[in-house]
């Protein structure tokens, strides 16, 4: 069954079309990427799932049923947005970032019981955990953010890009997490990345867009069959070059 499906969606920044027919299905327990050039469209995507961006027509089915987004409405619903940038509280502990994350949890008991879960994934948090934020490397910052997203708990982590700007090594120890996420928490991820070549193998599917629209989808193999990646990256280079 799917989580989550988006029908034909388009978004805009004000007057700015952004999406145009967009569709994507995230299943129970899947690690979905989302992928394409600057300016595809990726991170709008999520935004639009999160109600942060207009969406001038299109469906939007969360387990089911038709709904029309909203920040508030949908982290009632149990879906968690981790944007890209590291956007932690600086001056805060690791331990208040985490409770912060929580804030909609019911009782102290629970949020005891989740602080564990995301310390049981990144041991160095609950080692550190009275340091404030700020003082961590922005791969451990991007870690917290993660940890933060998962707090409550979620029936979908949307995560946008969050190997920005990361060292090599922590490239590849965030996407050690996010399969563990996903594996062992059984948590459906639906994440947009530049970093394609690393991430690509991991994922159940991806889905490339450009121009704001779904060039391909498909499981890594069958779009290593096709060579879309290739042929996107391509023609979006050859395009640049050209409008020079």
């Amino acid at each position: 069954m799917a989580v989550l499906e988006l029908k034909n969606i388009h978004a805009a920044y004000g007057e700015i079309p952004i999406l145009k027919g967009v569709d994507i299905s995230i299943k129970e327990g899947q690690l979905v990427a989302v992928m394409g050039p600057n300016g595809a469209g990726k991170s709008t995507v999520l935004k639009a799932i999160f109600g942060l961006v207009k969406i001038l027509s299109g469906e939007v089915v969360w387990q089911g049923n038709l709904i029309k987004p909203s920040t508030e409405k949908m982290v009632r619903l149990g879906i968690s947005y981790v944007p890209q940038g590291r956007q932690i509280f600086s001056t805060l502990t690791i331990e208040q970032n985490l409770e912060m994350g929580g804030y909609t949890l019911p009782n102290n008991k629970v949020m005891a019981e989740r602080m564990e879960i995301s310390y049981a994934l990144f041991p160095f948090l609950k080692e550190r955990r009275k340091t404030r934020a700020g003082t961590l490397s922005g791969g451990q910052q991007q870690m917290l953010a993660v940890a933060r997203g998962l707090m409550t708990d979620p029936k979908l982590l949307l995560l946008d890009e969050p190997t920005l700007g990361l060292s090599p090594k922590m490239v590849s120890d965030m996407f050690d997490k996010i399969v563990e996420i996903n594996r062992e928490l059984k948590t459906p991820v639906c994440v947009v990345e530049h970093n394609i070549k690393t991430l690509f193998k991991m994922v159940h599917k991806a889905y490339i867009l450009n121009h704001g629209e779904v060039f391909a989808c498909g499981t890594p193999a069958e779009l290593e069959s096709k060579d879309a990646l290739s042929k996107v990256f391509l023609a979006h280079s050859k395009a640049e070059t050209n409008g020079k």
